[in-house]
C-alpha cells in the first residue's frame, strides 16, 4: 500500500516540476471509473473486487488534501467514492452522467490550489478530460476499472495541462 503512495507522489511531483508556468484557476483532479460491477442488469452496485478497488482508492487519495468528490447518480459510482468520502469527511456531489457542462462549471470554480476525485464511467471520463484541456485521446475499455488519472492544471497563457496515468 505504501509503494503505490510513494508511486503516487513520485509521478506527481515529476509532473508539477515540469510545469514551470504557475498553474491556472483550475484544480488538481482525479479520476477514476467505477470499480467491477455485479452482473445485473440494470444500476448494479460493486462486486466484491470493485469495492476492495474502492477502498484502496479510498488509501491511496486519504493524504491527497481533496476538497470535493464528484460522482453520477449510479450506484457503483456513489459505492465506489464512498469509502473516501467516509475517511475524509466529505459529501459526494450528485451529477448527472450525461451533464459534462454541469461537472465542469463546478470543477472550474475550485482553486488551483485544490484537488477534488471524480467517480464516473468509462464512456464520460474522456469527455471530461478534454472539458478541462487535455486533448489527446483516451480511451478506457469496457474491462478496465483500475485506471486513477491525475490531471494537473494547465498553465496560464494556453499550455495544456498534464495527465498522470496510474493503475491500482
Amino acid at each position: 500500500m505504501m509503494w503505490r503512495r510513494r508511486l503516487l507522489a513520485l509521478g506527481l511531483a515529476a509532473l508539477l516540476g515540469a510545469t514551470a508556468m504557475p498553474a491556472a484557476a483550475q484544480p488538481l483532479v482525479y479520476l477514476v471509473r467505477h470499480g467491477e460491477r455485479l452482473d445485473l442488469p440494470t444500476d448494479p452496485g460493486l462486486s466484491p473486487v470493485g469495492e476492495a478497488r474502492a477502498q484502496r482508492l479510498a488509501a491511496m487519495l486519504a493524504d491527497a488534501g481533496l476538497r470535493a468528490i464528484y460522482t453520477t447518480p449510479y450506484r457503483r459510482t456513489m459505492a465506489h467514492a464512498a469509502p473516501t468520502a467516509q475517511r475524509l469527511g466529505l459529501t459526494p456531489v450528485v451529477l448527472p452522467a450525461r451533464d459534462t457542462e454541469a461537472l465542469l462549471a463546478r470543477l472550474r470554480a475550485h482553486g488551483s490550489g485544490e484537488a477534488v476525485l471524480v467517480v464516473g464511467h468509462s464512456n464520460t471520463l474522456p469527455a471530461i478530460l478534454r472539458g478541462l484541456g487535455y486533448q489527446a485521446e483516451v480511451t478506457i475499455d469496457e474491462d478496465e476499472f483500475d485506471w486513477l488519472f491525475a490531471l494537473t492544471p494547465g498553465a496560464p497563457g494556453g499550455a495544456a495541462p498534464a495527465l498522470v496515468r496510474l493503475r491500482y
